[in-house]
């Protein structure tokens, strides 16, 4: 059994961060970023079009193909109040790309700004969207956490809930950057190869890669697949207990298709994952595979991954067998992709199934994602970050990036 990390200390995963670090713009051209490399404990750094040259011909890279929401609505009351209903996931359909389509309601799961102030009734707007005049009402529902059912009905068939986003939402910029989202945002704040609407924030790693990166990486011999794994506002949740056994991942919805499975199986189960999300979804196809092998009759719900899964089952399955108990599954039901979701926690302890190089951007301190990291690098985290602020590297999500070999 693995080394349980439910009482990892966070505060021991604390460094000084000043604010003037924190990238609050990208570099105008996106892969003249700087590039870290940390190979078996030693650290050097380059620019990140010279990635390709650090990674073997033949080996598999993932991408995480999500595409940011415009996922901010804003409302004003007739008091002059404006509430801020910040879209997290959806909850009627509950699957992204039904719950897009919608025309007349959707439901989702919304964080509410001046909550206060909203006492009772719909809000509504009106716009128009595709050249139609509608009016939009908000109408709260149950309390859930620190969220709110909230029903979205508008009054023209022609529309649907996409379409609203895309006029009338804003971009959902990290809190940290604080300032407001300007327009350059839109396209800056989405990977170049952004295809699945459905996150509320980027999978930043990505942001750094090109056109002619992509190109190059193909050009070396590496193989470039992709998955999805829609980003949750959770991402930027801060680990308010001193143990991170008192903090609660938030659940993200994955989806990999059948080809990705094979390709893994055919590369031995081994991948280069870019960004963080790709790591996390990588890692939880291995706990889904060790789930099918000890009961091949799993249900979806029973293929979610746990926070604390991985540490709680023996896990003497071995990559590969895993990825071929996915395929099974997927043959058996007559599916192209793999539907699920995961909270799986990855933290000092946690042993790495697939994920054999990554690259990332620099964490926030006191984060999950640095005790990811750590895990990665055998608790070496610090070389690295103490390299990254002594030589004038760009910290968060438009900042600079590093490739990690461990």
């Amino acid at each position: 059994m693995k080394e349980n990390p439910k009482h990892i200390r966070i505060s021991e995963y604390n460094y000084p961060l000043p604010d003037e670090r924190i990238a609050k713009f990208p570099l105008p051209v996106r892969d003249q970023s700087k590039l870290l490399i940390y190979r078996h404990g030693e650290v050097s750094e380059d620019v990140f079009t010279s990635l390709p040259e650090y990674l073997p011909a033949g080996s598999l890279m993932i991408f995480n193909n999500t595409k940011v929401i415009q996922a901010r609505l804003h409302f004003r009351k007739e008091t002059g109040a404006l509430i801020e209903v910040f879209c997290l996931e959806p909850i009627q359909p509950n699957d992204y790309v039904l719950n897009f389509q919608q025309t007349e309601h959707a439901a989702w799961l919304c964080v509410v700004g001046n909550l206060k102030k909203w006492k009772d009734g719909p809000l509504c707007r009106e716009m128009t969207v595709k050249g139609f005049p509608i009016t939009l009402t908000a109408t709260r529902g149950e309390c859930r956490g620190t969220s709110h059912w909230i029903d979205f009905r508008w009054d023209n068939p022609e529309v649907t809930f996409a379409d609203i986003l895309e006029v009338f939402g804003e971009l959902p910029i990290p809190p940290y950057l604080n300032r407001d989202t300007e327009e350059s945002d839109k396209e800056t704040y989405q990977t170049v190869y952004s295809k699945i609407k459905g996150s509320v924030a980027a999978p930043t790693a990505g942001l750094h890669f090109t056109p002619r990166v992509l190109d190059a990486l193909t050009e070396k011999g590496i193989d470039l697949e992709e998955l999805t794994l829609h980003v949750g506002a959770g991402t930027f949740k801060p680990v308010k207990s001193e143990e991170i056994e008192g903090h609660e991942m938030h659940t993200e919805y994955i989806s990999v298709s059948r080809s990705i499975i094979k390709k893994l199986i055919d590369h031995d189960a081994c991948a280069i994952a870019v960004g963080t999300t790709s790591v996390r979804t990588l890692e939880s196809l291995y706990h889904i595979g060790v789930t099918l092998a000890n009961n091949p009759e799993a249900t979806e719900e029973q293929l979610h991954v746990k926070q604390w899964q991985p540490y709680e089952t023996e896990c003497d399955v071995r990559p590969v067998v895993a990825l071929q108990k996915i395929l099974g599954y997927l043959d058996r039901h007559g599916m192209e992709a793999l539907h699920t979701s995961t909270q799986i926690i990855i933290a000092p302890g946690y042993d790495y199934k697939i994920v054999k190089a990554m690259v990332t951007n620099f964490h926030q301190p006191q984060s999950t994602l640095l005790l990811l990291v750590s895990a990665f690098v055998k608790g070496n985290w610090h070389t690295i970050y103490d390299y990254a602020l002594g030589h004038d590297f760009r910290f968060l999500s438009y900042g600079d990036s590093s490739l990690l070999i461990p």
